[in-house]
């Protein structure tokens, strides 16, 4: 069987035609028709993505979000009927790695499933370590070791993270930022980038003087300033 995703989802027809399409892809599924449901589904089995919708009884999404990050990087894909930028941007302030606007269209939820998975067991592969400043990040172990102490990310911080560490000293324009974080199909707004950028450096604590921000630009990761 192959990995296990989550479908978190109130209305049956969607729950359903989302649960189908992923098990005739190779996933094994599970169901949850409510907030309260998910998180107790999501605490017994070993879940590899979880598709989240906003719009629930008992718990929304947003506080099953924040519930599922105090214990877990898994990925999060959500799914709205919402277009706002502000919801949008609520949402990767909790962690979400992607937000797919209702209607849901099958074969792009799946792709993006995909590639979302496949990007997070690609940054646990590599096996080698790059170390900077006091900032240790373990590509095998998917880790990052702020002063010997074990820092948690969500997998676009880490990824964002890694991106400019690996990129040390360059400036990185945001639109690079997002084709290589969340790819050239994204559609959304730049501040995604600032807003991961501002949870990342929280993180950091005092190495977050590393990453400096080149006014109307973007981002760069730089230990010599």
């Amino acid at each position: 069987m192959g990995k296990t995703v989550l479908v978190i989802e109130d209305e049956p027809i969607m729950r359903d035609l989302i649960s189908v399409a992923f098990r005739d892809a190779g996933y094994c599924v599970l169901q949850a028709v409510d907030g309260k449901e998910a998180l107790e589904i999501f605490n017994e089995n070993n879940v590899d993505l979880v598709l989240l919708d906003v719009v629930m009884p008992k718990l929304d999404g947003w506080s099953v979000c924040k519930r599922i990050r105090i214990k877990s990087d898994v990925p999060i894909i959500m799914l709205t009927s919402r277009e706002d930028d502000e919801d949008q941007l609520l949402g990767f302030e909790l962690g979400v790695d992607e937000y797919i606007i209702k209607p849901v269209n099958i074969q792009v939820l799946l792709a993006r499933s995909k590639r979302l998975l496949e990007r997070v067991t690609n940054n646990k592969s590599p096996k080698n370590i790059i170390e900077n400043a006091g900032i240790s990040i373990d590509k095998d172990a998917y880790s990052i070791m702020v002063d010997n102490e074990k820092i948690e990310f969500a997998p676009k911080e880490y990824e964002l993270l890694v991106y400019l560490v690996e990129n040390k000293g360059r400036v990185l324009t945001r639109e690079q930022i997002l084709n290589t974080i969340w790819g050239y199909d994204y559609f959304g707004d730049y501040r995604v980038v600032d807003t991961h950028i501002k949870k990342i450096r929280k993180k950091l604590k005092d190495k977050a003087k590393y990453i400096h921000t080149v006014v109307r630009v973007g981002y760069k990761f730089d230990t010599n300033k």
